[in-house]
């Protein structure tokens, strides 16, 4: 098995992070956790600054892509050295659905069950609307991309910005996004991809990261990527727009989940408690735009409602059900290209 290499977040400014001996147990008792977590790491730092001020709890963060960390887990199934998995577009979850413990969490009756699975093994944390993310140094408003279709033009022809879907969570539900905008089941579906990837000059990116940063610092003239990562850099006034694709996109949840056989079931099960509550959803909403999937807390300012927002008809278990055959397509097409 292909080892996976996992960059370990080890200065989350006061935090104090927990030993682990190398089988994977801790060395501080019931008052540490590992929380494995494809989410940048300004929401890492926050979320878990503000649950170990909370609780006490030590924290240990391994991070990087959600197809990688989930991959780890299930390779890891035999001696889980993760306890809670943080982050990640939700149908991602479901396909390693057998590696998460179901766990009710407090406050689950504030969520709708649109968020989260009905067997509790991953729960919903925040409705992730895809979107295209533009440079406005490189891209005139009055030629800026308003569709999906608009991606084929000549103009933007190896100026496009989308990460490996077999990497990024985020990056595979863009992918059946386009999908089902033009259609799974006729196949048309497929022939955008085709062209889409024509388009890029068959280059995708390693990481969701590599898709904000480069269209923010003019790499690239346009990319595809997540609504709450590209209007932190509209917020800070980054040269960048985005585009609510007219055809229609998705909103899939980001999700929490227990590691099945964690060595701090409780310590992570407070942690799914805390995602969820009022408290973080809030501060997640104020501090990083995050939409929440409590209905008691506001949107973040500066986005449009979802009901204003157009969307596909997202096939979630299809999604969910079919990964390893939906990516090997894709790879499929990007190797013809190359």
């Amino acid at each position: 098995m292909k080892k996976l290499f996992l960059v370990l977040v080890v200065s989350l400014l006061t935090l104090s992070l927990g030993a682990c001996t190398n089988n994977g147990e801790n060395n501080d008792g019931p008052q540490t956790l590992t929380v494995y977590s494809p989410h940048p790491a300004e929401t890492i730092n926050i979320g878990i600054q503000e649950f170990t001020s909370r609780t006490g709890i030590k924290v240990e963060v391994v991070a990087a892509g959600t197809g990688e960390l989930l991959n780890r887990i299930a390779a890891e199934s035999e001696n889980p050295l993760g306890d809670v998995f943080w982050g990640g577009g939700a149908e991602s979850l479901q396909a390693f659905a057998q590696h998460f413990e179901p766990y009710k969490p407090n406050g689950i009756e504030d969520i709708s069950p649109l968020y989260y699975d009905p067997q509790y093994r991953w729960i919903g944390e925040s409705p992730l609307p895809m979107v295209i993310m533009y440079n406005t140094n490189l891209v005139p408003e009055e030629l800026a991309p308003t569709s999906w279709g608009d991606l084929l033009k000549p103009e933007f022809k190896g100026k496009i910005a989308m990460a490996d879907p077999a990497k990024s969570g985020s990056a595979y539900t863009i992918m059946l996004t386009m999908i089902q905008a033009y259609g799974k089941d006729t196949g048309k579906g497929w022939y955008f991809i085709d062209d889409f990837i024509a388009a890029v000059n068959g280059k995708i990116l390693g990481s969701s990261a590599g898709v904000y940063k480069g269209v923010a610092d003019g790499e690239f003239s346009v990319g595809l990527t997540l609504e709450k990562t590209a209007i932190e850099y509209v917020k800070n006034g980054s040269p960048v727009k985005i585009v609510y694709p007219s055809e229609g996109t998705s909103a899939v949840p980001d999700g929490v989940g227990l590691i099945k056989g964690s060595k701090n079931t409780e310590n992570a099960k407070k942690f799914i408690d805390f995602v969820i509550s009022y408290d973080y959803q809030d501060i997640m909403a104020k501090q990083l735009s995050r939409r929440s999937i409590r209905d008691d807390v506001a949107s973040p300012q500066g986005l449009p409602q979802l009901a204003d927002i157009k969307f596909v008809d997202y096939d979630f278990n299809w999604a969910a059900s079919n990964k390893a055959d939906l990516l090997q397509q894709f790879k499929d097409i990007l190797v013809k290209h190359n």
